[in-house]
């Protein structure tokens, strides 16, 4: 009735009959090798996708109508009306972001659209398939090919340090460090 041999053997494959005079086939190995499968991409690594150290993301469902301040990296994929500050950070425009605001911010890439001033303190880029419609105001542009801009340029040499200028054959400045913490203190 019941063949316990059968029930333990797996099932075998079909493998289709083999021309006369070609080589017999390898068995099959019963041991499955999984491969890990890596996407290709012609994008590099982080081009598209916010930064996940320390940013934060404004997800392509969400739309803004206000003033932002951001302390941190900010990427923008959703919709922004209003104001942008981001003034010691990077600021990235995803490709569905739309942004009608004026921007400050330290670095500002530009792969969806802004319409609006922008203030960067270091550079702007603006991407292939980009769009920006308004005034700029940076120290470093890039903008690649196929980027649409429509607006003014204005490069503006970072500030170096100021330093205290005096008049000729006037005495330097002494300035005094304070004093060492004792035991006591604790300096932060």
């Amino acid at each position: 009735m019941w063949n316990k041999r059968r029930e333990e053997e797996p099932p075998k494959a079909y493998t289709p009959p083999s021309p006369v005079g070609a080589a017999a086939p390898v068995a099959p190995n019963p041991v499955e090798l999984k491969k890990e499968v890596t996407p290709v991409s012609t994008t590099p690594i982080g081009r598209m996708e916010p930064d996940s150290r320390g940013s934060a993301t404004i997800g392509k469902a969400v739309k803004i109508v206000g003033q932002i301040y951001s302390k941190e990296d900010l990427f923008v994929d959703g919709d922004l009306e209003g104001t942008v500050e981001a003034l010691e950070h990077k600021l990235t425009i995803g490709p569905n972001g739309t942004v009608h605001a004026s921007v400050k911010a330290r670095e500002v890439v530009v792969l969806g659209t802004i319409q609006g001033n922008v203030e960067a303190t270091d550079k702007i880029e603006i991407r292939k398939d980009a769009k920006l419609v308004g005034d700029i105001h940076t120290a470093r542009i890039i903008i690649e090919d196929g980027a649409y801009f429509k607006g003014s340029i204005d490069i503006v040499k970072p500030e170096p340090a100021k330093a205290v200028t005096r008049p000729p054959g006037a005495a330097p400045a002494v300035v005094a460090s304070p004093a060492p913490a004792t035991a006591g203190e604790v300096k932060r």
